[in-house]
């Protein structure tokens, strides 16, 4: 789901590759049907308004730094097993790096220390910090590995932000 509408060939090409039925497509060479846009953008709509009241209500919520690296260690890797010196350790290099650009991702200041932030921290690494190339971190974040992680870690930052 994207509100950017499609302006260039390129995106025309890629969005017309994937198979939906889901998305809003008006041929101009046809009879216009109001209804049927009507009734997809109000589908649109539905999910940017669910989307909207997930994003509130992780920036409502708390988190905690021990919750925050469990959170990172389920989303990048194992879940830590047990504390060290009372610490819960970081499983992998990912979850580390997140949990360190937790306060200076872009946007941090908006909502500081909650699920929402973490969830941002995410979404930042697997789209801007991971990867080779642009090109390979857009691939992925689409339709890859890490469209996949971002969706596991919205889920996981509702579960822990439920139970806050």
């Amino acid at each position: 789901m994207t509100p950017i509408r499609v302006v260039c060939k390129n995106t025309l090409t890629l969005s017309l590759s994937q198979n939906s039925d889901q998305m809003v497509n008006v041929n101009h060479r046809t009879a216009f049907d109001a209804a049927m846009v009507k009734e997809q953008m109000g589908i649109a709509r539905e999910k940017m308004e669910q989307y909207k009241s997930m994003a509130e209500f992780l920036g409502g919520k708390r988190a905690t730094g021990d919750n925050v690296i469990q959170y990172f260690n389920e989303v990048f890797g194992a879940p830590a097993k047990e504390k060290v010196d009372n610490v819960i350790p970081f499983t992998s290099r990912n979850s580390k790096l997140a949990f360190e650009n937790l306060d200076v991702q872009p946007g941090a200041e908006f909502a500081q220390g909650t699920w929402w932030t973490a969830f941002n921290s995410v979404t930042n690494m697997t789209d801007h910090l991971q990867g080779r190339s642009n090109d390979g971190r857009l691939v992925s974040s689409w339709y890859g590995r890490n469209r996949k992680v971002k969706l596991n870690a919205l889920d996981k930052a509702l579960e822990y932000a439920d139970a806050a």
